[in-house]
């Protein structure tokens, strides 16, 4: 029993590495705040309210802040749009999540674009965020996080924990189907 113990000596990982040896460090929380407006048009386009969109980012930099973070990547984006994604989920099969809140686009605030006809881009911003709303989660996800957040392909790949051509895939067919109920409306 005791060559069993001796050969199985635990030693504590280093905190300069992860699983995978890949070097790490940790997230920088003193730049939370830069993707804070980010954070919160991915949430608007995840949960669909102002107001939930905030309580989304809210419990997402809470869940982080809990305890010290290792990546093994430069981009604090890509991470924290795998931790907004999983707590959405995360809150959706809860038992709190499961009363239906409907979407209304009407109530959403948008800003203006200054060089833009102002009574077209408020209408069409609304249709767009309705689109979006209409995605399945898989589809609605992906469009964020590259169309929304910014993200590369790469990065959503990651933070999604996908490929790179899924990524290409389920956003060329999200892009089609808003494109699609854009249409419908302005015809």
């Amino acid at each position: 029993m005791r060559a069993v113990e001796a050969a199985v000596t635990l030693e504590p990982m280093p905190a300069d590495s992860l699983r995978d040896g890949a070097p790490a460090r940790e997230l920088d929380v003193s730049r939370l705040p830069d993707h804070l407006d980010r954070m919160l048009r991915a949430a608007l386009a995840l949960c669909g309210t102002k107001h939930d969109a905030e309580d989304l980012v809210q419990e997402t930099y809470a869940r982080v802040l809990r305890r010290p973070r290792l990546l093994r990547h430069e981009d604090d984006g890509a991470y924290l749009m795998r931790a907004l994604r999983n707590t959405w989920i995360n809150s959706r099969s809860s038992a709190h999540a499961r009363r239906s809140v409907a979407f209304e686009p009407e109530k959403l605030e948008f800003v203006a674009d200054p060089s833009a006809d102002p009574q077209g881009s408020a209408l069409e911003a609304r249709e767009a965020f309705a689109a979006v709303a209409e995605l399945s989660p898989r589809l609605r996800e992906t469009i964020v996080a590259v169309d929304v957040m910014g993200l590369s392909y790469k990065e959503a790949a990651r933070a999604l924990r996908v490929r790179k051509g899924t990524i290409m895939s389920r956003l060329h067919r999200a892009r089609a189907a808003v494109a699609a109920a854009l249409e419908g409306v302005a015809a």
